[in-house]
C-alpha cells in the first residue's frame, strides 16, 4: 500500500471533525501484504524492558544499544548482549543521543518520579552525576530528546491530560546545571510516546486511538501540528498507535491492536505511507527502536514478553540535506513589555554622541505606548501615551535656536505622528505633541534627513498610501507639512531611509521590497530590491540600514521563516546572506522569531557593541514564556557569520 495523506488546513479540519467520508488521501491495499519482519527474542530481556539502538558508537567502539532493564537499570551492551557499562536504578521511557564524545541518556526515574538526564563520558567511560528536572504538575507518560543544529539538547515531556513541556537540558557535551523550561505545549489527550527527527526538527507524538502527529520541535517554533496518519476510514491505521522510531526522512510506528508496523516516508507536502508490516507472535508491542542499514532497518520491539530483535527490508528515501542558515545566539534581551499578546513591535537605537555605552533603545508597546531601554536591556522609561506602532529618530532638529534629537512614532489611536524629544546627554525621552494625519489606518513609519539637514517623517497606512511630512520647529513646537504622496498596490509597513544615498526602502508585505528616491521633489519611481518567494518569506516586516565605513547593508525581517536577510544597500542589491537568532544556553536567553520591527547601528557603543548592534522584536519570548520583548545581537557576530566587509 502506498498513499499520500493530505494536510491542507481545510481538509484536516473536516477530517478531524469527522465530516468527510474520504478526503482523497486514503488508499486501498494494492497486491499482497508485505512480509513480516524477521524477529527473534533478545535473550535475557523481561516484559518491562526497553531498548535504544546507537547511531554513533565512536565514544565506545563495539557499543550497540542501551537496554533499560526493570531490574538492573541502564545497560550499555554490545551486539552480542555483553554489558559494557551500567547505571543502577528504576527507570522508564528511555531515549538517548550519542556522539564521538559520549552519550546523553534521558529517562523517568520511577523512584523519585522525576525526569532524569545523565551523560556517559567517552574519554573516562564513566557516568556523570545525574541531573533531575523539577517534577511537573502532571503525570509524565513519555519523554524524548531533541538535538538542534546548534548542538543544544532538549527534553520533551508528554503528559497524561493533553499537556507537555519542552526543556533545554544541555549545550554540546555539557549538561546544564539548571535545566530551563522553554515552553508549555498542548498535546492530544491520549499521548504517551514521542520521538524526534533532529535533522528535520520534527516531534512525532502518538494519539492512541486516533493516529500519529508531527509538531515543529525547534524552541522558537509555533505550536502547530500535521497529521502523519490517522485511523480508517480517513487514513490507513486500523487499530492504535503506540511507540515510534525515526529513520532518515522516515518514521516507523507500532499498532499494538492490529499487530502491525506502519512505515512512512517524509515528503515536503506530507507523509507517504508504505505498506504496514504484520507482527505475528507479538503480544501488545509498545516500544520501538530502529537504525538504518544498507538493506533497510534494524529494529528492536518491546512487547509483553520482552525484547525482539530483527530487520526489515525497506528501500529508505534518499535524505536531502537541508540548506544551512547560520544560527547566531542572542547576546542580551530586554525586560518584557507590560501588555499581553502581540504587543512589542518596533525599536529605534539612539546613539549617545558623548558616551556610546549610554545609548538608548526606544521601542513600542503597540497596546500601550513607548518604552526606553539601556544597553543592558533594563527598562528605564515607560510612557503610556497610546497604541504606538513604529518608531524612528533623527538628530539635529532646530526648535527656536535649540537643537534636539527627535523621535516620531505612528499613533494608531489618533492616526497621528507622535513626537518625542531625546535629551542630549541622559537620553531621557519626553513628549513633544502630535501631528494629525488624514490616514484612516496609520501603520508604518520611518524618518529621513536630506543633505541640507531637513528632517522628514514618512508614514503609511494599510491601504498602501504613503505621506511624506517635512518637520520643522516653530514657537516651541514641531509642525508638519505634507510634501509628497505616493502609493503601493498592497499593504506596506516597514520602511527605512538611507540618508547618505538619499534613497528610501519600502516593504510591500506580501510582495517585495522596493527602493525609490527619498527626496520629496523627485518622482516616486519604484525599483524592486528583492521579491518574496525565495530567501524572503512574507510578511516583510522591519528594515534597517547598517552604514559602515565602506559598505552599507540593508537588513530585513523575513517574518515567514524567522530569518534576517542582509543585502547590499546599493544596486544591484546583492543578497549577502541570512541568519536566524537562536537561544543563548549559557545566558539563558531564548532566540527570536516572527520579528516585526528591527533597527541596527554601526556606531561604537562599547563592549560587545564596538562594531555596532542589531535590535529585533521577538514575537515569542520563551525560556520562560513571558510577554514579548526585544533581543540584542552584536554586529560583529553577523559580519563574521556572513563574511561582511565594513
Amino acid at each position: 500500500m502506498f498513499c499520500r495523506l493530505p494536510h491542507r488546513p481545510a481538509a484536516l479540519a473536516l477530517l478531524v471533525m469527522g465530516m468527510v467520508l474520504n478526503a482523497g488521501g486514503v488508499c486501498q491495499a494494492a497486491g499482497a501484504e508485505a512480509p513480516a519482519p524477521r524477529l527473534s527474542a533478545l535473550a535475557g530481556s523481561a516484559n518491562n524492558d526497553e531498548a535504544r539502538l546507537l547511531n554513533d558508537s565512536r565514544f565506545w567502539p563495539g557499543a550497540d544499544r542501551v537496554i533499560l532493564s526493570g531490574k538492573q537499570g541502564l545497560l550499555l551492551q554490545d551486539s552480542q548482549g555483553a554489558t559494557l557499562s551500567s547505571l543502577p536504578g528504576r527507570y522508564q521511557s528511555l531515549d538517548l543521543r550519542s556522539d564521538a564524545g559520549g552519550m546523553l541518556v534521558s529517562a523517568l526515574d520511577k523512584t523519585r518520579q522525576q525526569p532524569m538526564l545523565v551523560r556517559l563520558d567517552g574519554a573516562s567511560r564513566q557516568w556523570e552525576n545525574p541531573r533531575y528536572l523539577p517534577a511537573p504538575a502532571f503525570n509524565v507518560e513519555g519523554s524524548c530528546l531533541f538535538r538542534d543544529r546548534s548542538d543544544n539538547s532538549f527534553l520533551f515531556l508528554i503528559g497524561d491530560k493533553g499537556v507537555a513541556q519542552q526543556w533545554l537540558v544541555a549545550q554540546g557535551a555539557r549538561l546544564l546545571a539548571t535545566p530551563r523550561k522553554v515552553r508549555d505545549l498542548s498535546m492530544p489527550p491520549q499521548s504517551e510516546y514521542c520521538q524526534t527527527d533532529d535533522s528535520r526538527a520534527l516531534l512525532y507524538v502518538n494519539e492512541d486511538a486516533i493516529g500519529l502527529w508531527a509538531y515543529d520541535a525547534e524552541a522558537e517554533a509555533p505550536l502547530r501540528r500535521r497529521p502523519v496518519d490517522i485511523r480508517q476510514p480517513f487514513g490507513s491505521i486500523d487499530g492504535q498507535v503506540a511507540g515510534m522510531a525515526v529513520l532518515p526522512d522516515a518514521v516507523l510506528a507500532l499498532d499494538p491492536k492490529s499487530l502491525r508496523l506502519h512505515r512512512y516516508r517524509y515528503a515536503a507536502d506530507g507523509w507517504q505511507a508504505d505498506g504496514a508490516l504484520p507482527l505475528p507472535g507479538l503480544k501488545k508491542p509498545q516500544a520501538l527502536t530502529a537504525r538504518a542499514t544498507t538493506q533497510g532497518a534494524e529494529i528492536i520491539i518491546a512487547d509483553k514478553r520482552g525484547l525482539h530483535q530483527g530487520g526489515i527490508d525497506w528501500s529508505l528515501p534518499a535524505s536531502t540535506p537541508l540548506p544551512l542558515t547560520p544560527v547566531l545566539p542572542a547576546q542580551l534581551e530586554t525586560e518584557p513589555v507590560s501588555s499581553l499578546g502581540d504587543a512589542a513591535d518596533d525599536p529605534a537605537i539612539w546613539v549617545n554622541p558623548v558616551d556610546g555605552a549610554a545609548s538608548r533603545i526606544l521601542a513600542t508597546d503597540k497596546q500601550r505606548g513607548l518604552l526606553v531601554y539601556d544597553l543592558q536591556g533594563r527598562k528605564l522609561q515607560d510612557l503610556p501615551v497610546g497604541r504606538l506602532n513604529n518608531v524612528d529618530l533623527r538628530a539635529g532638529l532646530q526648535i527656536d535656536g535649540k537643537t534636539v534629537d527627535l523621535a516620531v512614532a505612528s499613533n494608531r489611536d489618533n492616526n497621528s505622528l507622535h513626537l518625542f524629544s531625546i535629551a542630549p546627554h541622559s537620553g531621557e525621552v519626553a513628549e513633544l505633541g502630535q501631528i494629525a494625519t488624514p490616514l484612516p489606518e496609520i501603520y508604518g513609519l520611518c524618518m529621513f534627513k536630506d543633505r541640507q539637514g531637513a528632517i522628514y517623517a514618512i508614514v503609511n497606512d494599510k491601504s498602501g498610501r504613503f505621506l511624506q511630512y517635512r518637520l520643522q520647529g516653530e514657537r516651541g513646537a514641531v509642525r508638519g507639512q505634507v510634501v509628497r504622496e505616493f502609493s503601493l498596490p498592497s499593504q506596506p509597513e516597514g520602511c527605512v531611509a538611507d540618508d547618505r544615498q538619499q534613497r528610501l526602502f519600502v516593504g510591500e508585505e506580501d510582495v517585495a521590497v522596493h527602493a525609490l528616491d527619498a527626496r520629496p521633489d523627485q518622482p516616486a519611481r519604484l525599483q524592486q530590491v528583492i521579491a518574496t518567494g525565495g530567501a524572503l518569506q512574507a510578511d516583510i516586516e522591519g528594515m534597517a540600514l547598517y552604514q559602515g565605513r565602506q559598505h552599507s547593508y540593508l537588513v530585513i525581517s523575513s517574518q515567514g521563516n524567522s530569518r534576517y536577510l542582509v543585502l547590499d544597500a546599493l544596486p544591484p542589491y546583492t543578497l549577502r546572506g541570512a541568519f536566524h537568532i537562536g537561544l543563548n544556553a549559557e545566558a539563558g536567553i531564548d532566540g527570536a522569531s516572527e520579528t516585526d520591527g528591527l533597527d541596527v547601528t554601526s556606531a561604537n557603543l562599547g563592549g560587545p557593541w564596538r562594531q555596532g548592534m542589531l535590535v529585533v522584536q521577538d514575537g515569542r519570548n520563551r525560556m520562560p514564556e513571558q510577554t514579548q520583548n526585544y533581543k540584542y545581537l552584536p554586529w560583529s557576530a553577523i559580519a563574521a557569520a556572513l563574511k561582511l566587509a565594513d
